[in-house]
This record gives C-alpha cells, structure tokens and sequence, in this order.
C-alpha cells in the first residue's frame, strides 16, 4: 500500500486512480450554506484509491455522450445507463431519453442498451423494430453472458449467485432462463431441488464482495462434488479494489461515507463491507446528504464512492469539510487500475464518418 499525504488543495486535484471522468470543477460550499458541526471538525480525511468510475462505467457514459454527438438528440436508453441519479440527470440533460423497455422507443430510432446488460428478446426487439442499437454492456458482464450460454449448451444446472431484481441479474438469467436457478443465501442452496451428483456449474452477479459470495460458494461445494465455476471469478477487477480499499481504510477511520445512488448495488456493497468490520458507514448521493451528527467527535473520516459515481460528487463532499474547517487530506492507495474498454463497433464507425 502506498499513501500520498497533502493539505487540502483547488478542486479536482486529488489521486485517484481509478475513476477517471465525471471531474469537471465545481465551486467551493461557501460555510453558511451547509450544516455544520456541532464540535470540532475531523483531523484527517482519507480517500481511497481506486474509487469511483470503473472502466465499463466509464465507457457507458462515453458511449451515450458519442452517441448524442453522432447522431443528435433523442437518443433512447434502456434502463439507467449506470446506477447513479446524477449520472442519469446530466445525460438526461444532454438529451438522452431514458425507457424501460425498448418497445417504447419509435422505429428507427437509436437506442443505447444499458451497462448492466440485457436479455435477448431485447435486442430482439429492437432488431424488429429497426432501432440503431448500440451495445454498452460492460464486457465483464458479457463475460457472465458467454459462461451462461455455455454452461446452457452443455445441459448443466446452473445456479446464479446475485440478487433478485436487479437488472444485471435480469441480463443474465435471460440468456438461460429454462437452466439459471437464483440464489442470494446458503439457505437457498439448500433448498434446490438437485441431486448430490447433479452437473452443476455457478455463475455471480459481478458488483457482489467476495465476502458476499464465499458462504454461498462454499455451501455449493459441500452439497454439489463435482460443482463446476468459472475460470476466472465473475466479481468484477473495479468492485473487488474498492472494496479492498474499503478494508484498508476501516483500520484507520472512525466513520466511513460512502457516495453512490441507492439503486447502486456496489455502492451499498461498500458500505457492508465498512459495517461488517465494525466501522460506521453511511451511503450518500452528494454532500448535501451528510447527516452532521455522524462524523462529529470522529478524529478521522474515510471517503469513497462507488463505481458508478463521478468524481465530482466526491469533491463536493471533500469541499463540505473543508468548509468545516477541516485542514489534512491524505489519499490511500490499494492499487493503480489501468483498464479500458473500446468502443462498440458501430458508434466508433459512425464517428469516424461524422469526424
């Protein structure tokens, strides 16, 4: 681990590798227009490195601003294009138009599938109604959807670890549907319906924490021998660093905030995997949702944000200390994250013959 201690310094000059986008400045909180503490502010607060964007977040978000670019507004998205209400707002703002369902977008129009991943009636769909359809789902999730169909073709049993209704899981249990059994719990393991020597094979919800899986993996194991999994783990690079970050950080902090939207499912990872360590964690959409009482008489206070959060949001909270008065910022290092994804094929070439 490598740590970087500095005063606090202008607006988006804070490490962070990781999340690289979503920095554009914003002024500083002036010291009246927020709450205030009740006593004296914190001495330090720790940001961890990576936090935020994640590259398949990242791409999501280009790919909507290109596709606006290329070929004007409306363009439609199916689902949030990534769990975060500001992310949404802005796009939304920019002229994107968001639908649940793709049969709600006219003929022809373009249309965006989501980072989480769709089913295959949906792209059905909009091949029938003649949509320019851009894919963004993240490539580790297409990963998921590749193992699923495999495992489908070879008549395995397959068990998904994830949570219901989420639209990830919703992706990927589609590309199965008569195969995939769900499960979220040891509990539920127990309660299929297998035999002992049944060909099972398991697949994962990728923004779950290792820590969420392990007992539902290793209670696959004792009730299935020849269980089969993945080659690699489907928890994705971008949630197992931040949690590990996390980890790191609940050492050193009394309180941890999280930024992420509600509707983020690693967002809330992190701030279980803050709780399960035993320190304080609390998920916030912005500064403005920082309840005072929860850092006051706390000496140090961690920062991070989920991966589908932008960095701005982060140094809004960064600019609410510093209105308390706070003086230290030291930014806490896990690991330097360098992935990034290409373009989808068809947006790509038509900004090459827009450009």
């Amino acid at each position: 681990m490598s740590a970087g201690e500095q005063d606090l310094v202008p607006t988006g000059q804070y490490a962070n590798p990781g999340g690289r986008r979503g920095t554009r400045p914003r002024p500083a909180t002036a010291a009246g227009d927020v709450d205030t503490l009740a006593g004296m502010p914190p001495t330090t607060l720790l940001l961890a490195a990576p936090r935020g964007f994640c590259a398949g977040v990242d791409r999501a978000v280009l790919i909507v601003e290109k596709a606006l670019e290329a070929y004007g507004a409306p363009v439609y998205v199916r689902h949030e294009i990534v769990h975060n209400t500001h992310v949404v707002e802005s796009l939304r703002r920019e002229g994107a138009v968001f639908v649940e369902d793709e049969t709600e977008v006219p003929e022809g129009a373009v249309i965006v599938f989501s980072a989480h991943g769709s089913p295959p009636e949906a792209f059905a769909n909009s091949k029938r109604l003649g949509h320019t359809l851009i894919d963004a789902t993240c490539p580790l999730v297409t990963k998921v959807h590749h193992e699923a169909r495999r495992y489908a073709r070879d008549r395995m049993d397959i068990v998904m670890i994830g949570h219901e209704g989420h639209q990830e899981v919703i992706g990927t249990m589609g590309q199965a549907p008569r195969s995939i059994r769900l499960v979220e719990t040891p509990e539920d393991v127990d309660a299929l319906d297998y035999g002992a020597d049944a060909n099972v094979a398991y697949i994962t919800q990728t923004t779950l924490s290792m820590d969420e899986t392990s007992a539902v993996v290793d209670r696959l194991r004792q009730r299935f021998p020849l269980l089969h999994q993945p080659k690699n783990d489907d928890i994705c690079y971008a949630t197992q660093n931040r949690q590990d970050a996390v980890k790191d950080l609940t050492s050193q902090c009394d309180v941890i905030l999280v930024v992420g939207s509600q509707t983020s499912s690693n967002s809330k990872r992190l701030v279980e995997v803050s709780r399960d360590r035993g320190t304080p964690a609390y998920l916030i959409d912005s500064a403005d949702d920082i309840d005072p009482a929860w850092v006051d008489g706390a000496d140090t206070v961690g920062l991070t944000s989920g991966a589908s959060a932008p960095e701005v949001l982060v140094e809004g909270v960064i600019e609410w200390f510093r209105a308390q008065g706070l003086q230290k910022v030291r930014t806490v290092t896990v690991v330097d994250e360098d992935v990034e994804f290409a373009m989808p094929s068809v947006l790509a070439r038509r900004l090459q013959q827009s450009g």
